[in-house]
């Protein structure tokens, strides 16, 4: 199993990208100990502002199409959003709308964990709402959604866990969706 694991913002010091390694650890160790995690970094795949005219005038920029092959790539996708004004980051939502621009269907059909970390008390409920929301609209196939506020409350930056059991155990849970879609998936294929 490929695992494509990501924080959606371009903030190096992300607490999105703390829960999204916390996670794929959580995965590996106690889940799938063969499972193989790609954690992407959006900076790198900065691109200009997509708009109708870029894309008439030079196509889909390169950035775009190596994101969306990432996707293509990956069994199963962890997603967790940052929440900037109580929605997407600029960063994931431009990424976002030039790989939709290759096919709406940006995720392909493949099994995704939503999550989210904020440090005020809803756990970015807001990005949270949008993006499971949507997610049908462009073939993502949602199998838990996972949230975390206050972070600084329940997560340990230094240890890089989790400190409420439930919540941990609630991850654990979303991952085992995960894992099980996916392997549901191939013993159907076979």
């Amino acid at each position: 199993m490929k695992v494509l694991a990501f924080a959606a913002t371009n903030s190096k010091n992300s607490i999105n990208k703390q829960l999204v390694i916390h996670a794929t650890e959580v995965l590996k160790s106690e889940l799938d100990s063969n499972v193989e995690i790609e954690i992407l970094d959006l900076n790198d795949y900065e691109m200009p502002i997509y708009s109708p005219d870029r894309q008439n005038e030079d196509g889909v920029h390169p950035l775009a199409q190596k994101f969306f092959d990432k996707i293509t790539e990956a069994d199963a996708l962890i997603i967790s959003f940052a929440e900037y004004n109580g929605n997407y980051t600029s960063a994931y939502k431009n990424i976002f709308d030039w790989a939709s621009r290759i096919k709406m269907a940006v995720f392909q059909d493949k099994p995704v964990m939503h999550m989210s970390a904020s440090l005020g008390p809803n756990g970015g409920a807001s990005v949270m709402s949008i993006a499971n929301t949507s997610a049908p609209f462009f073939k993502a196939d949602v199998k838990a959604s996972f949230s975390v506020g206050p972070f600084s409350e329940k997560f340990d930056t230094e240890a890089g866990v989790l400190k409420d059991a439930e919540l941990a155990a609630k991850l654990r849970d979303g991952l085992e969706a995960l894992v099980d879609a996916h392997y549901k998936d191939v013993k159907i294929a076979s």
